[in-house]
C-alpha cells in the first residue's frame, strides 16, 4: 500500500488505525467495485466540490462517525461501478451508493480491530448533498482523515473517534 496523506489519531495506540482505514477503503473498492483506490501524493484540490458527505456511526466499544466525502462525478462512477450500469443511468441511486460504501468501510474497518467487530454497531449511512454545512460530533480523541483518488477522482475518508 503506498503511503496514506493522514493525521493519526494519538492515544491508544490508534496511530495503527490510519493505515488499517486505507486497508478498508481499497478492499472495499476493490470487491464491490472492481477498482482500485490510491493514497493521493497531494492535499486533495477540489477541481470539483467534494459535495456529497456519507456518514455511519459507531456504537459501543467505539463510538464516533466515519465519513466518505466524495464529488458528484466520483459518486455517479461508485453507482455504475457497483450496479454495473451506465453512468448516465445512476440518477439518485449514487446517493445510495456512496452510503453504502461508506458503511462497508466501517465495517470493514472495525472488522480489522480485535475485539470491535462483535463490540461495535454501524448506524444506517446518512448522506448529505452539498458543501455548506458544518458537522459538530462529539468526538474527543481527534481524527484520522485520509485522501485518496478513485479513478483519478478525490475522496476523503475519516473517522472521529469518542474515546
Amino acid at each position: 500500500m503506498d503511503a496514506i496523506n493522514a493525521t493519526p489519531l494519538s492515544n491508544n495506540g490508534r496511530e495503527y488505525w490510519v493505515p488499517l482505514l486505507g486497508l478498508a477503503a481499497q478492499e472495499v473498492f476493490a470487491s464491490m467495485l472492481a477498482s482500485q483506490v490510491v493514497s493521493s501524493p497531494e492535499p486533495i484540490a477540489e477541481a470539483e466540490p467534494l459535495n456529497i458527505t456519507a456518514m455511519v456511526g459507531l456504537a459501543g466499544h467505539l463510538c464516533g462517525i466515519l465519513t466518505v466525502k466524495s464529488s458528484e462525478k466520483a459518486a455517479t462512477l461508485m453507482c455504475s461501478k457497483m450496479l454495473g450500469i451506465e453512468a448516465s443511468q445512476a440518477g439518485p441511486q449514487m446517493y445510495d451508493a456512496v452510503g453504502e460504501v461508506c458503511n462497508m468501510i466501517a465495517g470493514n474497518f472495525k472488522n480489522k480491530i480485535a475485539g470491535m467487530n462483535d463490540a461495535t454497531m454501524l448506524s444506517v449511512p446518512t448522506v448529505i448533498i452539498g458543501d455548506s454545512y458544518s458537522l459538530h460530533s462529539l468526538t474527543d480523541s481527534g481524527r484520522i482523515g485520509i485522501n485518496l483518488l478513485f479513478e483519478g477522482l478525490p475522496l476523503i475518508v475519516s473517522l472521529e473517534v469518542h474515546s
